[in-house]
């Protein structure tokens, strides 16, 4: 009798005793987590009144958060008496357990790190890397997201853009069109010079320094081509390349300049 006496009165001293720890650690960790979020959020206003790099903010953002949600980790771990050194022993060895197990994840975070400091690119930019084309929304940790022009979201590891090809077309604030024009070999090529300067000259978002240059290029299988160079700002670039298709087209059609396709002259021999 006394044996389970002593036995209850143990388990109620263990349960007072460590009960009580475990119910303040949850309560630290459930405050802590809470706190996090609002620091979080404010950090994050922060940057936005500071105006830093809108590219920087996910990231920073996100590395802020890891840090703090680490170190209330170890302050619960105190909590409920577990001894810091063997805590930290345990962690390093996690880690490395871990690292080992998501090379992959470092070297995104990595790569992340290597976008931010040599910024080939910004939030905002048109690139092209790793076969995929599109507006950069937003750069994290370990992924950065991509918007294509079909409205489609596509992540891309960081690991990929900091080590791979990439185009950036947004990097300079002009860009330069190559348009190449056909007309056939009847037709008079200065007319269609002509008519090829005049309206390029006369559309507002074509650049007039550098100069406009038409000259042609090659004598085709079936039409005379003719190369066009010409620089517009990035925002208006597309618009003005299907502007002068459409206004080349109309152009030629009214003055009788003829647009060529392939043809092919079959000649039939009787035996």
């Amino acid at each position: 009798m006394d044996n389970i006496e002593n036995y209850w009165d143990t388990i109620s001293t263990l349960t007072i005793t460590y009960g009580t720890k475990i119910v303040t650690a949850l309560i630290t960790l459930l405050i802590g987590l809470w706190v996090v979020k609002k620091i979080s959020s404010i950090f994050r206003k922060a940057m936005i009144k500071r105006d830093i790099d809108e590219s920087l903010r996910p990231f920073l953002s996100s590395l802020v958060g890891a840090l703090l949600k680490v170190m209330l980790v170890i302050t619960v771990a105190g909590m409920l008496g577990i001894q810091m050194t063997s805590f930290v022993a345990i962690l390093g060895a996690a880690g490395l357990a871990v690292g080992l197990a998501l090379q992959g994840s470092l070297s995104n975070f990595a790569g992340g790190i290597l976008i931010l400091i040599l910024k080939p690119f910004k939030v905002g930019d048109y690139i092209d890397a790793n076969g995929v084309s599109g507006t950069v929304r937003e750069i994290q940790i370990f992924y950065t997201y991509i918007t294509t022009v079909q409205n489609q979201e596509v992540v891309v590891p960081n690991a990929v853009l900091s080590n791979g090809t990439l185009t950036n077309y947004s990097f300079h604030n002009n860009r330069r069109l190559d348009m190449t024009f056909g007309i056939g070999y009847t037709d008079d090529i200065d007319k269609a010079k002509a008519i090829i300067l005049d309206i390029v000259n006369s559309d507002e978002n074509v650049l007039k320094d550098p100069e406009p240059i038409i000259f042609l290029s090659s004598l085709g299988d079936s039409s005379v081509n003719f190369n066009l160079r010409a620089w517009s700002t990035n925002a208006h670039y597309w618009d003005v390349v299907n502007s002068l298709n459409e206004k080349v087209k109309k152009r030629f059609d009214a003055e009788g300049v003829g647009i060529p396709f392939p043809q092919m002259d079959i000649h039939l021999h009787k035996d």
